[in-house]
């Protein structure tokens, strides 16, 4: 894990480039403590922050292969690269270095852009190539590590986080409105946009080749399902846990490779607790857990985690976290995740991070992805009740059901069949729609579009972000099984750009902590994408040939604990206990007409309720998606403003 950085394209001096290339990696510290170098060439140049994990004492980056034709900057690790070196040897390779980045180089060299097909690891990778005067860059398929970049001048500029990006002469952090308006309806832009104006991100399972012709960037990889008629089990269940259990053990096991201690995060829910229960055996000194626990009951998970120490006898440490915590680390959490967010889940994670760089970690394992490739989450099981609903349009007893797909939500106790039946879209949605079983998770996040200014709901008038993700499914979408179609909805629009992002890269890298993730392994993605709809969802137990699966791994109160998704308080985080200054500062009428994004009276008589108290997921959503969006205008607009005049009146002295 790593942070790079680079340009291509003529326009500066060899000193004018290596000077921006140190800046650019100086804002990337915290994503590479270790070690850090910048090369330059007629027309491309590379800045690198090292997080030393395999190959400590050489490999060194950016990294030119052994006749200098080729140089690479690389963030992130290929976790298969023994194999992968093993047959390039074969083939008469010659290795320097014992490092993974040297493998990549060896394997472009064998095959160019094609290298990709043979990688399975979660990575960035720049080469460039002088022969050819190319700069070839690939992100890994699942999207876990970042990149952006933007044009200048004439030129491209590229790097790890969009913070480095602002180092480029003429580079603002102006608001992007449309992708301000994707946030409050898929809790993340979705790629190429980000949040800054005339920056992009390169999607996941994307290549991007940039020369003299200009810039091509086209996907290598996309998560695929069978067409619905032919998803009937042709093999037996035990022989599908069987072959599951074996894939994502060896998953797990080439995820601990590493020159340094690899520990785990564990949450009490299944997903980690199978992780830990994997990795156990691979970890030769010892397992090192990690865990929040939080002082709420309906998001604290501790008596489950501590089952699962104790199962499994790791050494275990956990970080409290309470409001207060949450509240003090939220203007840091916006500057890592570079965009406004709706929750504030990412914090609990940020303090999390920082307990294991404080321990002495540098890597760890965790659940992320389970729920997406195995269909663990809520809106499946509520998507299927939705479906069975619209089949009896005037039934009262069906909406019942989805009182069950919510315990730890105790609103919905109250709520009469009609109701329910209405919040979720049930009988009167048309079920043919792509977007079917996300409508109502997108209509109650844009509910909190209400507090948008006149001045932004007029650039937006006309603008629906679905549009954009409509146009982007594969053309057999409407072939797949409906379960099929809102696993890719979920994984390809909020694992990569909001749960991988916000919640996983963005809080770990802040301390440099390098996150690693069995369950998304690309071979376990492909196979399971495979498996029959009723095998992964059987009937309201969500993950059923998992759990088959990992039945003799954990104890039964784990293996068939329900899904409780995980969550921290929201607004109640910055009124529980001491309500940070910044709060009222950033919700005055002042500073709220300053950002022109929301109307100032509507958002402080949401202030004012949420001191009070609320439960509201609209009035969370507003408050938090507020909050850190004018954290963002302070960190970045705001900054960059300050810092050009600053530049400014050096200049003039």
């Amino acid at each position: 894990m790593c942070g790079i950085l680079g340009y291509f394209g003529d326009g500066m001096a060899a000193g004018q480039a290596a000077a921006l290339l140190r800046r650019m990696a100086g804002s990337l510290l915290h994503r590479g403590p270790d070690e850090g170098g910048i090369f330059t060439d007629d027309g491309a140049g590379f800045g690198h922050r090292r997080l030393s994990i395999v190959g400590l004492a050489d490999g060194q980056q950016p990294m030119p292969n052994s006749d200098g034709s080729l140089c690479i900057s690389f963030n992130g690790e290929i976790f298969n690269y023994v194999e992968l070196r093993r047959s390039l040897e074969a083939k008469g390779r010659r290795f320097r270095t014992s490092s993974d980045t040297e493998v990549i180089l060896h394997l472009y060299e064998e095959m160019g852009p094609s290298c990709v097909d043979l990688l399975n690891g979660d990575f960035v990778f720049a080469i460039w190539d002088r022969n050819l005067r190319r700069m070839f860059i690939a992100r890994d398929r699942m999207g876990v590590r970042p990149f952006f970049y933007t044009q200048r001048d004439g030129m491209l500029f590229f790097a790890s986080e969009i913070k480095a990006l602002l180092e480029v002469p003429g580079v603002k952090a102006d608001i992007d409105p449309f992708a301000l308006d994707q946030v409050f309806t898929f809790w993340a832009p979705v790629p190429p946009r980000t949040i800054f104006k005339g920056v992009s991100e390169l999607p996941a399972g994307h290549l991007m080749i940039v020369d003299g012709n200009g810039i091509s960037v086209r996907q290598y990889w996309d998560l695929s399902f069978p067409d619905k008629a032919d998803v009937e089990p042709a093999r037996r269940e035990e022989d599908v846990a069987e072959e599951l259990l074996a894939l994502l053990d060896d998953a797990t096991a080439i995820r601990m490779r590493a020159d340094v201690p690899v520990g785990a995060y564990l949450s009490g829910g299944l997903d980690s607790s199978i992780t830990c229960a994997l990795a156990k055996p691979y970890a030769t000194a010892g397992l090192r857990t990690f865990s929040v626990t939080f002082d709420t009951a309906e998001h604290d998970e501790s008596p489950f985690q501590q089952e699962m120490v104790k199962a499994l006898g790791t050494h275990h440490s956990a970080v409290a976290c309470g409001p207060d915590e949450i509240a003090g680390i939220f203007p840091s959490v916006i500057e890592h995740t570079e965009k406004p967010i709706i929750r504030t889940a990412p914090a609990p994670l940020h303090l999390l991070a920082r307990h294991v760089r404080e321990e002495g970690m540098k890597v760890v394992l965790t659940g992320e992805g389970a729920d997406e490739v195995f269909a663990g989450y809520d809106i499946f099981k509520e998507t299927r009740v939705r479906r069975f609903c619209s089949r009896q349009t005037g039934s009262k007893r069906r909406p019942l059901l989805f009182r069950r797909l919510y315990p730890y939500l105790p609103g919905l106790s109250q709520q009469t069949p009609e109701s329910l039946a209405a919040f979720f879209g049930a009988g009167n949605e048309d079920v043919s729609d792509p977007l079917f079983s996300h409508r109502p998770r997108y209509r109650s996040t844009a509910a909190a579009k209400i507090f948008f200014s006149a001045d932004l709901r007029k650039t937006l008038a006309g603008y629906d972000a679905t549009e954009e993700v409509l146009a982007r499914l594969p053309a057999d979408f409407g072939r797949w099984h409906p379960l099929h179609q809102a696993q890719y909805l979920e994984t390809k629009f909020l694992l990569s750009d909001y749960i991988l992002s916000s919640q996983g890269d963005r809080m770990s890298m802040a301390h440099g902590i390098e996150g690693r993730f069995p369950f998304l392994d690309h071979r376990l993605v492909e196979f399971a994408a495979k498996i029959p709809p009723g095998m992964k969802l059987k009937g309201f137990v969500e993950k059923h040939i998992l759990r088959r699966a990992v039945a003799d791994l954990l104890p039964p109160s784990i293996g068939q604990r329900t899904k409780q998704p995980y969550r921290a308080p929201d607004s109640r985080s910055f009124f529980a206990g001491r309500e940070p200054d910044y709060v009222g500062q950033l919700f005055s009428h002042r500073a709220l007409e300053e950002t022109g994004l929301f109307n100032p009276v509507a958002a402080e008589k949401l202030l004012a309720k949420c001191r009070r108290e609320t439960d509201g997921f609209r009035d969370n959503a507003a408050f938090v998606g507020i909050l850190s969006t004018q954290l963002w205008h302070e960190a970045f607009t705001k900054r960059a403003v300050n810092q050009g005049d600053d530049r400014q009146l050096a200049a003039a002295i």
